[in-house]
């Protein structure tokens, strides 16, 4: 059950996020400047930097998880070759 109020929440969520983007960027360009509804929405140039910002953060977090990864295989595999040469030595 919490499984599924999870999931409702993150659904819930997500809307909201894509609906609150998509109306200050497809919708308020054209409602004038004085308009109070202005004041609900960041300068419009964050429209651009802020999926940037976030595109940038999450290639550098995979990068960093598959360096990581990759770092750590590299690691068994070198210790496997170096075990299976100790037990050539000593046959």
């Amino acid at each position: 059950m919490l499984d599924k109020l999870v999931g409702l929440m993150m659904l819930i969520v997500a809307t909201t996020v894509f609906l609150y983007y998509t109306t200050w960027t497809l919708l308020m360009p054209f409602v004038d400047q004085g308009h109070p509804l202005h004041d609900l929405f960041p300068p419009r140039v964050w429209a651009i930097r802020i999926p940037v910002i976030l595109i940038l953060l999450g290639s550098a977090v995979v990068g960093s998880f598959l360096s990581v990864v990759m770092i750590r295989s590299n690691r068994k595999k070198a210790a496997k070759a170096r075990a299976v040469e100790a037990g050539k030595k000593k046959a």
